[in-house]
């Protein structure tokens, strides 16, 4: 049940203290991905009720280092479609990309995110795709704190899919 894992993620991520957020953003409470998505049990939990939200128009999945990392790869692993590594900034040795893997011009991508709050850094990782001609179909993220994030997303164009909401977390 939906609100079962909901009730289960909170009771695992949620923190209350002074927090600064990835947006810059102070915060009473944090929301610690990495809390669920190094449990293997409850990432599974995660995974399933994700892959049925993924477009079947999907050439390639993206997530952005390090946070989505271990939810992009475990979609990957469940639905056999490849996926590529956003890099927050270009590696300054090698060949300094700022996309790992395998990304073709016109492939058709599905963004995954773990926490949203603004939409910042998900619009930059479309941004980044885009550069590289992919086209963004769709943005699936984990959880929506509900802070501008759904509205900066779709007022770019972007259809945005989340498993959960603050508010289904009961935060």
């Amino acid at each position: 049940m939906k609100s079962d894992l909901a009730r289960r993620i909170r009771e695992v991520c949620y923190l209350e203290g002074n927090f600064t957020l990835s947006s810059g953003k102070k915060s009473n409470y944090y929301l610690d991905k990495y809390l669920f998505t190094t449990q293997p049990y409850l990432l599974e939990k995660i995974i399933k009720k994700m892959v049925p939200l993924i477009s079947p128009e999907t050439d390639k999945l993206a997530g952005t280092e390090l946070g989505a990392i271990p939810i992009v790869t475990a979609l990957s692993l469940q639905t056999k479609i490849p996926f590529v590594i956003i890099r927050k900034k270009g590696k300054e040795y090698g060949t300094g990309k700022k996309i790992e893997g395998e990304l073709n011009s016109w492939d058709k991508v599905t963004l995954i995110e773990d926490v949203l709050t603004t939409g910042r850094q998900t619009l930059r990782g479309a941004e980044i795709l885009e550069k590289e001609k992919a086209i963004v179909i769709e943005i699936i993220a984990v959880i929506d704190r509900e802070e501008g994030a759904r509205k900066k997303i779709t007022e770019k164009g972007y259809k945005l899919k989340v498993l959960f909401t603050k508010r289904e977390l009961g935060i």
